[in-house]
């Protein structure tokens, strides 16, 4: 009988079974708890800082860390239409509070009439002594 390169020979296997294993078990680091596994990052977090090898980000490298955070967050449309619909349902109800109801979010018909008289009402404080 020939051997082939992908055949359980000198690898321990037993064949013939079903082939199910338990997984080996946790060793270390991961055997611990997750309270424990803290305790001990914590530890060296601090060592690292009093040792003055800790890592700080400058203003930069910040900058860069969450552009590249934002492009992968903006990938995903649907995450980003549900981000969005939820800033329109914001905006509604701000608008809702302060009484500027208009009939269609998207008309402009009432906001834009306000805006206006605002900014008529805006400019004719701004210069008094044209008036008197």
């Amino acid at each position: 009988m020939a051997s082939h390169p992908g055949s359980d020979q000198g690898k321990g296997g037993k064949s013939g079974l079903s082939g199910v294993q338990k997984p080996p078990a946790k060793r270390g680091f991961a055997a611990m708890n997750e309270a424990q596994q803290r305790e001990i990052a914590s530890k060296g977090g601090q060592a690292a800082h009093q040792k003055g090898t800790a890592h700080e980000f400058d203003t930069e490298e910040a900058r860069r860390a969450g552009q590249k955070g934002g492009e992968v967050v903006s990938r995903d449309r649907e995450h980003m239409a549900e981000i969005g619909r939820k800033g329109g349902e914001s905006r509604q109800s701000a608008q809702r509070e302060n009484g500027k109801n208009a009939t269609s979010p998207r008309s402009g018909a009432g906001s834009g009439s306000e805006q206006q008289s605002r900014g008529g009402a805006r400019q004719g404080n701004a210069k008094p002594e044209d008036e008197g």
